[in-house]
């Protein structure tokens, strides 16, 4: 015997409160939907070699956002006044990476910010830092 499938009931919304969820199966409201027309406004025809960015490459900025960049460019140099990862790049805008990685190529040309690939720590650690912690460990 199976148990009851159990459904989360939300509130009606109210003049205070805000529009439920879609439930599973149904479209969301027109305010809500993605529309890929905008992702296509925002980079424009992507006829240009994007850069080699990945998820973890850190994007630096080093000036304020120039009167000619794109509300989108604005905020990624606003952003990145401290080192962060495309990846939070692209959730703190709430952009696709696809469409991250094309601002970004875009910056990069135009020198207003820097990619740094991460610090890759070694697999193995020195020896000689291993033996030095062990013979520190031995005299206490």
């Amino acid at each position: 015997m199976t148990p009851p499938q159990r459904r989360r009931r939300f509130p009606k919304p109210g003049p205070e409160q805000a529009p439920t969820p879609p439930q599973e199966g149904q479209d969301p409201p027109e305010g809500q939907k993605k529309n890929p027309e905008r992702l296509y406004v925002i980079t424009g025809p992507d006829g240009a070699e994007r850069s080699e960015l990945d998820l973890v490459t850190l994007i630096v900025a080093h000036a304020d956002p120039p009167p000619s960049a794109t509300p989108e460019q604005a905020a990624l140099l606003r952003l990145c006044t401290a080192p962060l990862s495309v990846a939070e790049l692209s959730a703190y805008l709430s952009l696709p990476f696809s469409v991250v990685t094309v601002l970004l190529t875009e910056l990069l040309t135009a020198e207003l910010v820097t990619a740094r690939a991460p610090v890759i720590r070694q697999a193995l650690a020195d020896r000689s830092l291993l033996e030095a912690v062990m013979h520190g460990l031995q005299r206490l």
